[in-house]
């Protein structure tokens, strides 16, 4: 195949590749073609258990944190965390867990003493980057389209440093 021919293959090609990723779907079609276009192209991680409570406000568990042998990585970190439900109807997946630190400090253990937070250090977010399908109206008003979109999720705590500034 010479180039002249490549250059015309792929003149018919483009257009039926974009016309695929474009492809409207009715409202009753839309979440099984979300659904394969996830699992062939967007693989989405494992959902953590959310089985902390999301209705009660966040607290540091410092006064917890050794009477009871964590079993949960996000209990058992220096930077705790808990993961809430977060619902976007325009998108697919539309829930999914996003971490929250509870606590602005550190939890700290020094000299076998009890566990204290330490201001000294502050709790951060790490974040994931997930692909999303959006959900967005066709040219006709009637039908939708899945538009790919990148979210940062929040995915658990770490401990950092305070940043200064010099």
């Amino acid at each position: 195949m010479d180039m002249k021919q490549i250059f015309i293959f792929g003149l018919f090609l483009v257009p039926v590749l974009t016309c695929k990723m474009n492809r409207c779907y009715d409202e009753h079609e839309l979440s099984d073609a979300a659904e394969r276009k996830l699992r062939m192209h967007y693989p989405q991680p494992p959902e953590p258990s959310t089985q902390n409570a999301p209705d009660s406000p966040a607290s540091c568990p410092v006064d917890h944190f050794h009477q009871q042998p964590p079993q949960d990585i996000s209990e058992r970190s220096l930077s705790p965390w808990r993961y809430l439900l977060v619902t976007n109807k325009d998108h697919y997946p539309s829930t999914y867990a996003e971490a929250q630190c509870l606590c602005s400090g550190c939890i700290l253990i020094q000299n076998k003493g009890p566990p204290v937070e330490s201001h000294d250090y502050i709790s951060y977010p790490v974040k994931q980057s997930r692909v999303f399908l959006k959900k967005e109206l066709c040219d006709d008003g009637k039908r939708y389209h899945l538009k790919p979109v990148t979210v940062d999720v929040a995915v658990g705590c770490t401990c950092t440093r305070v940043k200064t500034s010099s």
